[in-house]
């Protein structure tokens, strides 16, 4: 399988069998892929959270600009880091952007 590199145009979105969910007992977010856990922090959260397979990452890291007023440039190397390390793991795959017409 070819490495998914990811760039401010990616559109990505966990694939079905991956979820984020929010451990009640433990009080705690986590992503659940087949026998893997992984416990993401607050930020990846929020990320994940934005995650609709809809929106580009440049698009992604304005809106995380606009909400926590930080600039889009440096939000958007951050989770393209983020992401990426996602990415490298399997737990991210790409989608093709929506067409109109």
């Amino acid at each position: 399988m070819a490495r998914l590199t990811l760039h401010p145009d990616s559109i990505v979105k966990l694939p079905r069998h991956i979820m984020l969910r929010h451990d009640k007992l433990r009080d705690r977010w986590v992503i659940l892929a087949p026998e893997r856990v992984l416990v993401p922090d607050a930020i990846a959260v929020t990320v994940l959270q934005r995650l609709d397979g809809v929106q580009t990452l440049a698009q992604l890291a304005e809106g995380l600009a606009r909400d926590f007023a930080a600039p889009a440039e440096v939000i958007l190397a951050d989770i393209t880091a983020l992401l990426q390390d996602l990415a490298d793991k399997n737990f991210l795959i790409e989608t093709e952007p929506a067409r109109h017409g």
